[in-house]
């Protein structure tokens, strides 16, 4: 899925060098981050996860839509253009939890992860 602004991560080694790197828990979110190096391209790319300790198959596909709409909305605006980040969906919350929440939620996980 295309997503304006962002790039998608589609690797696993991008994935385990997210997991590597920094990590901020939230209520309905874990979100972790990665500082790229100068000889990668810039640009923002962000990749989603919900194991299945979040549900069913429809649940975790839930809970990763409404992971990517609150990314779309937030990581152009507050995101940084050298990092990699991933959003890893937890159990009921993600799914469950209150929109502007979740964003909310967001915007404070990516400046807490920044500081």
């Amino acid at each position: 899925m295309k997503l304006p602004g962002l790039i998608t991560l589609t690797k696993r080694a991008d994935f385990l060098s997210a997991a590597r790197g920094k990590r901020v828990s939230t209520p309905g979110f874990t979100l972790q981050m990665r500082r790229r190096g100068l000889d990668e391209p810039a640009g923002i790319r962000i990749g989603f996860t919900c194991s299945k300790k979040v549900g069913n198959a429809v649940a975790r596909n839930r809970a990763k839509r409404r992971l990517r709409e609150v990314a779309r909305l937030v990581l152009p605006d507050h995101g940084h253009d050298t990092c990699d980040y991933v959003l890893i969906g937890r159990r009921d919350e993600t799914a469950q939890r209150n929109f502007e929440t979740l964003k909310a939620d967001l915007i404070d996980a990516v400046h807490r992860i920044h500081a």
